[in-house]
């Protein structure tokens, strides 16, 4: 239902003047950031991420996207929160938000487990879409020291990285949350609650007196009605229309009039904040290109300054979505969800998830997630095609990973103890590989990706020496013709399985040819080390 049409948002000259009378020496502007930023060596080496894509919506235990999804009448989250808490004109989000306790949370637990499952570095959901911040926010007083878990998520996070070794990030989807709100302000259009507004279109902040609530506003949670259904909507077809032309189009541009000019005066202050209190060496926005036109890039402008003065350089990286050529050259490309067909030019990120980005109990117990052998699948895709991969493995409410999560976070230990030389401080070859599976294009195309094989086989560059992944374990003779003597460009004389011994080969003008023993339990995705003279 949610359609997502990306554009830049208008620019605000109030915004650009303001960074110039600072004196910076980074403008908030676009030839500023490509003029001044290059991507760190820290980021190209680290490879893989792990995301603590955690936040309230974790508490029904029902997947992505439920503060929207549960005000749209007729949706399966519209039902479970009916039959589970309520309806929604009496029982709204804001009351989820401070049912999130996060009562079992350690971090450094968790931490040490990401470690050793081969992160080298770790992002913390700052504020999602709910536009609770998880962090101790002096601009919002809808943040998680004041509800739900009483704790500094984000600076709690912080420390337990930073002290583990970790590479530090954080995300921040608030610039949507105007619009994705809207649902809020609706009301059914069928049924015996026939007109019923939902809670964010009656409730004003004198009505918490002597409740949980109490001196907090759930307009300042809910953004206002800026696209709120009129009365006489008579049909949820009628109502799903009207979300879907106005609030239902995913835009960077900011709301409408002065209470959309606050909005944005007030999510760039609380960015600020954010990157001045904790200091993130990587800072993701689930925007197209940057959030909310002039207020993104001075965001990123001010971002820069301050790892210039932090680090003697902007060794940072920030993140958009579809970035036009040139801004590739002052941000990192993240492709939610998707895949490159080719070795891109700039170093870019796929963010992903082993299930829904929120704890989502249905796809747990029909073990539903993605494996550990399809996490490594698609890294080593990514790595040799010049990009990182940043995983969500998603926490339960109260801080705590499932069985079969915890599984797989033990299999990604077990490859990466093996394998993490041919990941870890690689670069992409001259090709990243072969084989007959081709990757659908753009974001959020995961579910059009057909199965790898083992004819599907990466490389990577380093140490001298290349590295060969084998996406799924061959059953006999490998032939590899990206590595006959032809198109390498060189002689091959050593191949050694990772984990195991030197491997019998034949390099011939036109194939490579091995044949591996059989896998040993818990084996998969093959890793192997090839020398020899001209390859690298």
């Amino acid at each position: 239902m949610f359609t997502r049409r990306g554009f830049l948002g208008s620019s605000s000259a109030a915004l650009l003047a303001a960074g110039a009378a600072r004196g910076a020496t980074i403008r908030p502007d676009w030839t500023s950031l490509a003029a001044t930023w290059r991507i760190p060596d820290w980021f190209r080496d680290a490879k893989f991420g792990i995301w603590a894509h955690w936040g309230a919506q974790a508490v029904p235990e029902f997947g992505d996207w439920y503060g929207r999804l549960m005000y749209v009448q007729g949706d399966p989250f519209y039902q479970h929160h009916v039959q589970h808490y309520g309806h929604p004109s009496r029982t709204g989000f804001m009351e989820i938000e401070n049912l999130w306790k996060a009562q079992h949370w350690e971090p450094q637990t968790l931490i040490g487990l990401y470690e050793k499952a081969g992160a080298r570095y770790f992002t913390a959901l700052a504020c999602h879409h709910d536009n609770l911040d998880t962090f101790e926010s002096s601009h919002h007083a809808w943040n998680t020291l004041r509800v739900g878990p009483k704790r500094d998520i984000v600076g709690t996070w912080e420390k337990v990285a930073r002290d583990a070794g970790l590479r530090f990030g954080v995300s921040n989807h608030a610039a949507h949350s105007w619009h994705w709100w809207q649902t809020a302000y609706g009301y059914d259009a069928e049924g015996p609650m026939r007109g019923a507004r939902y809670d964010a279109w009656r409730l004003r902040k004198e009505q918490g007196a002597g409740r949980w609530w109490e001196g907090l506003d759930p307009q300042e949670l809910y953004n206002g009605p800026y696209y709120a259904p009129p009365d006489g909507l008579l049909s949820i077809k009628a109502m799903n229309a009207w979300h879907d032309a106005r609030d239902g189009v995913w835009t960077e541009a900011a709301p409408p009039g002065p209470r959309g000019q606050a909005y944005v005066a007030k999510w760039l202050a609380r960015q600020k904040e954010l990157v001045a209190k904790y200091k993130p060496d990587l800072v993701y926005f689930d925007d197209y290109g940057l959030p909310l036109g002039q207020a993104g890039i001075e965001a990123a402008a001010d971002y820069y300054e301050r790892a210039i003065e932090w680090h003697g350089t902007p060794d940072v990286v920030l993140t958009g979505k579809q970035l036009s050529p040139y801004q590739r050259y002052g941000v990192v490309e993240d492709v939610e969800r998707g895949f490159a067909d080719t070795i891109r030019p700039h170093p870019w990120q796929t963010d992903t998830c082993i299930g829904s980005w929120f704890y989502d109990r249905p796809l747990a117990e029909r073990h539903g997630y993605k494996s550990a052998k399809q996490v490594v699948q698609r890294l080593c895709d990514v790595v040799s095609k010049n990009g990182n991969l940043l995983l969500s493995v998603p926490l339960r409410a109260d801080g705590t990973h499932d069985s079969d999560e915890e599984a797989i976070l033990a299999d990604l230990a077990r490859w990466f103890a093996i394998n993490g030389d041919g990941i870890y401080g690689t670069r992409p070859w001259r090709a990243f590989g072969e084989g007959p599976n081709v990757p659908p294009k753009g974001m959020q195309s995961e579910a059009e990706m057909t199965p790898y094989t083992a004819q599907d086989v990466r490389i990577t560059a380093g140490g001298g020496g290349l590295h060969l992944f084998l996406l799924d374990w061959p059953d006999g003779e490998a032939r590899i013709a990206c590595l006959g003597r032809r198109a390498a460009g060189g002689v091959i004389e050593r191949v050694t399985l990772n984990g195991g011994g030197a491997v019998a080969f034949v390099q011939d003008e036109e194939t490579l040819r091995l044949t591996l023993p059989a896998p040993t339990a818990h084996a998969f995705v093959p890793g192997l080390r090839i020398e020899g003279r001209g390859l690298a």
